[in-house]
């Protein structure tokens, strides 16, 4: 299977976009980067003029993984933010920052949805205020339609986690995530490094397998793919994305017996017409 049609198929089963802008990069046993090379793109969610600057246009969502907002959402968010923008004394705005990029968030805008919730951060410092503008740094990250938009956004959540980690240095989750951007970047080396943390303080770490797992794909390591999601399986025997890589890791690597009983695996555990159409692909093919 070529590397495109694995960038198609995880479009399909709903994947973070981010995998996308990664480097193809060459994991080895020790997980440690010897080539990059940036690859393509998807279209991201994107929101309309609000005041700041969020770059280019809207794209649409072709793939499916984003949807535009309702008229419903467009009403509310054009209440919230009339609400917002007549408030005068900075602490009813910075409530209403809160409550406006909630209802970004709701319409799927990431990248207003961080904006508006790094103003309220800022106006009321704390763990959970930086996460949730992080949060959706990140989504806007993983929707970027230009290596140019994936490198704001990231570095946005970036800086965000950077003070939830300040708080927390435990949080896996935000590390692994800051990794992700690290690994889209022009210094893929130090997002190999934090996963590498991660994995260290937690091995059964979910996105962290995961997310490693995946560049062994990219790289076409389809051993250390199928080492990786075996892994994954074994702490979490439900994750849909994980089984279904590990089906295509084995197939990659010749165990065609072991590949296609995954694969049948993955036909029970989700219902997804498109995970199922890939499926059956893979197992004609063989």
């Amino acid at each position: 299977m070529s590397r495109a049609q694995i960038f198609i198929l995880v479009a399909a089963i709903a994947l973070a976009g981010a995998m996308f802008f990664l480097p193809k990069v060459v994991v080895t046993k020790d997980d440690s980067t010897v080539a990059a090379e940036q690859t393509a793109t998807i279209p991201e969610g994107h929101s309309e003029d609000d005041g700041h600057d969020h770059g280019p246009a809207p794209a649409a969502a072709a793939d499916g993984m984003h949807s535009m907002a309702t008229p419903e959402q467009m009403m509310e968010l054009a209440t919230v933010r009339a609400r917002y923008n007549k408030a005068s004394d900075a602490k009813t705005r910075g409530l209403l920052a809160n409550e406006l990029a909630a209802a970004y968030a709701a319409a799927s805008k990431f990248d207003s949805a961080g904006y508006y919730y790094e103003l309220a951060a800022e106006a009321r410092p704390g763990e959970k205020t930086y996460r949730k503008a992080g949060d959706q740094y990140f989504e806007a990250f993983t929707y970027a339609a230009t290596q140019q938009r994936a490198s704001e956004m990231g570095g946005k959540a970036r800086k965000m986690y950077e003070q939830v980690l300040k708080n927390n240095p435990s949080d896996m989750d935000a590390k692994t995530n800051v990794a992700m951007t690290y690994i889209a970047s022009e210094n893929p080396m130090q997002g190999i490094t934090l996963l590498r943390e991660v994995i260290s303080a937690d091995p059964k770490n979910q996105k962290a397998l995961f997310n490693l797992g995946i560049l062994s794909v990219q790289s076409g390591q389809w051993d250390k793919a199928a080492e990786r999601f075996q892994e994954l399986t074994t702490v979490n025997p439900d994750h849909v994305e994980g089984t279904f890589y590990l089906a295509v890791s084995l197939a990659e690597t010749g165990k065609k017996e072991e590949a296609i009983r995954t694969f049948n695996k993955v036909k029970t555990m989700s219902s997804d017409p498109a995970l199922t159409a890939s499926v059956d692909e893979y197992l004609a093919k063989m």
